[in-house]
Parts: structure tokens; sequence; C-alpha cells
């Protein structure tokens, strides 16, 4: 309904054209409408960033509440685990994932679920080992509750706050992370349009001569991190019942 174009669709005759009335943002060193690529490559980068957080916040919910609550051997190994993969930068892992796994789009959202896993586990493990100590989960302990009734109906959901916070950080971050991937080229193959893909074939010598080619997906990747880390920290507030005191 919005792109005027399809996104490998050629314009010929319409090289690098600068923003006009018929090409809002210009066209790119392919003839492709730089607006119809936009658009059509929010889908992957909004969906990449939405899947991706959505399984890393399940995945470290469900890692650092039952690390927490069964501790002992577990707890050691998981958290072990953890250290090794977050010692190392997210982008050198997700290279070395893509590098192995190969172009792909189910690659690349397993690579970030990958990197991105750890650091929720270890913030919800240190909030589940407080909530497990709280008084309503002692009482349903005594009364002969089940461990998986109290990790599901008490510890899981009283960590879904910062886990929420969390998932939308690693929303913004794996739309980054996606984009950079795709500009470094290990990214989604070439032939669907991506934020971070158009982005790598503007730094092939066209930021200085057709500055429209990078300028505009820059702009709707700025924009949309950043709302997304608005949208985060106006959760953080509301959630965050640290942050209510002096209210």
């Amino acid at each position: 309904l919005l792109a005027p174009y399809e996104p490998e669709q050629i314009i010929v005759g319409h090289h690098l054209e600068a923003p006009s009335a018929t090409h809002i943002m210009g066209t790119d060193d392919v003839s492709h409408d730089v607006f119809s690529r936009l658009v059509f490559g929010s889908r992957i980068s909004l969906f990449v960033g939405l899947l991706t957080a959505t399984l890393s916040a399940l995945f470290g919910l469900i890692f650092g509440v039952f690390s927490a609550y069964v501790g002992k051997t577990f707890d050691l190994i998981t958290q072990r685990l953890v250290d090794a993969m977050m010692s190392f930068p997210m982008l050198i892992l997700s290279l070395m994932l893509m590098a192995v796994m190969g172009r792909s789009l189910a690659a690349i959202i397993i690579a970030l679920v990958f990197v991105n896993v750890p650091r929720i586990t270890r913030t919800v493990r240190s909030v589940a080992f407080t909530v497990k100590e709280e008084m309503y989960v002692d009482a349903a302990r005594s009364i002969g509750a089940p461990p998986h009734r109290i990790i599901f109906r008490h510890v899981a959901p009283n960590c879904f706050a910062p886990v929420i916070i969390l998932a939308t950080a690693t929303l913004g971050a794996a739309i980054v992370l996606e984009s950079t991937l795709s500009f470094l080229g290990l990214g989604v193959p070439p032939n669907i349009p991506t934020w971070g893909g158009m982005l790598g074939n503007a730094s092939q010598g066209y930021f200085s001569g057709a500055w429209w080619v990078g300028a505009f997906p820059g702009i709707a990747l700025t924009t949309v991190v950043f709302g997304v880390n608005l949208f985060g920290d106006m959760l953080r507030d509301i959630l965050d019942p640290r942050l209510k005191g002096g209210r």
C-alpha cells in the first residue's frame, strides 16, 4: 500500500537520481526506488528485532529462574556458560556464528538470540534469588506445592518487570546488530532489502555524491531505535518500584 515500486524493480533511466516528486527519496546505484526498499526493509529489520527480543526474553527468563531456584550444580554450570558467552563482544560472537551458519534470516535470528540470552539470564537470576526467599514462596512450599508450581506460579511472574524492560532494550540492540551484520556483508542475503543492507550499499562510495542512498535508511534506523529506547525507559519508570519511592 505504501511502496510505489517493488523492492527489486529496476527503474530504467533513473540511476542515482536525487529525491524528487517522482522518487521522494531518490534512487540507488542499481536504479531501485529508495523509499520502496526502505518500506520493505522495515519488515525484516522490525521482524528480526521483535522476534529476537521475544525469544531472548523467554529463554533468559527460563534459564535465569531455573538457575536461581534449582541452584547447586545446575546453577554453577549455567553461570559458567553465561560467563564464557559474555566474555566475547556481541558483534564478534555474532560474526563467528554467522560465519558458521551462513547467510539466512533464520541464522541471523539464532545468532542474535544466542548473544542476548546470557545477559538477560544473569539479570533474571539475580532477581529470582530475591523472589524465592519471599514469604509467599515459603508459604507455598510449606503447604506442599511442587517445585514446578512454585517456579511458574510464584517466582517467574514476579520476574516479568525486569524481563520486559530488558526485552525493549534487546529490541533496539538487535535491530542495530542486524544492521551492522548486513552492513558488513554477513546479514540476510542481498536480495532481501534491509536497512543495514541499504547502508552497506551506500558505503561503497555513494555517501559523498549521493547522500540520500544512505541518509534515509540511517534516519529510519536511528528513529526506530531511539523510540524503542524511550519506550523502554517509560516501562522502567512504570514497572520498577524502586523508582516510585519519591512519588
